[in-house]
């Protein structure tokens, strides 16, 4: 039985999941949609990167999970891919959703040249939060308009903190082993970091004909690529 921690993306909380999980566990293994600090059900929490990350090992340990999947969407992917390594052997794989990956000592923003500026200027003018999704920003995604007001009315304020903080990583996010998911609709080839990363004889490519949001999309399609992540690991 396979265990998998599933963590969306900026703005977004477990709820996210909601048509990924029962694909999940009809196949007979755990899941478990979590709530960053900071965002939907848990707004309010102060939150900086750190605390992203120990969100997800501390969620691991309460629950005492073991031959862990940790899935990571968008953002997620940075404390994600932190928090794999400080799982230790608890971890079976991590599945990176379309997502950024966290490099020791650069933030999500200085891993966005061309974005940076705009996430800057959004925290600053909204009370040190990333401001959330409009309709135009899904658009061309592979959503239909019902899937969009999903993610755009379920959306809170992203915490600033946690996109400027830098990533800790204690040893090279290659030996890890790892699935990257890359969407296609969102760009036909992953950041030069992961196209680096995938030269590791630990990490696969899986592509997916959809847009950034695919847990909205392509659910099943989703799960079905997850559940073969966890038969590999």
């Amino acid at each position: 039985m396979t265990e998998y921690v599933l963590v969306a993306g900026a703005w977004l909380g477990s709820w996210a999941w909601d048509e990924v999980v029962p694909e999940l566990r009809a196949a007979g293994h755990g899941a478990h949609p979590l709530t960053l600090s900071g965002l939907a059900d848990k707004q309010g929490v102060p939150a900086g990167q750190q605390t992203h990350v120990q969100d997800i090992v501390s969620e691991v340990e309460r629950l005492d999970l073991r031959d862990v999947v940790l899935v990571g969407h968008s953002y997620s992917g940075i404390p994600v891919g932190q928090a794999a390594e400080r799982i230790g052997d608890r971890l079976a794989r991590v599945v990176f959703v379309d997502s950024n990956v966290p490099a020791d000592g650069e933030s999500f923003v200085s891993g966005w040249p061309y974005g940076r500026a705009m996430v800057e200027a959004s925290i600053a003018d909204n009370g040190g939060f990333w401001a959330p999704l409009t309709a135009a920003d899904c658009e061309g995604q592979g959503l239909t308009g019902e899937q969009i007001a999903r993610i755009v009315g379920g959306s809170t304020p992203h915490p600033g903190a946690t996109l400027t903080e830098p990533a800790v990583l204690a040893r090279p996010l290659g030996e890890l082993p790892a699935t990257y998911i890359k969407c296609l609709l969102d760009g036909a080839e992953p950041n030069d970091d992961v196209v680096e990363l995938l030269k590791s004889e630990h990490w696969r490519l899986v592509e997916m004909d959809t847009g950034h949001w695919p847990m909205f999309s392509q659910p099943r399609e989703l799960a079905r690529i997850l559940l073969r992540s966890g038969v590999e690991s």
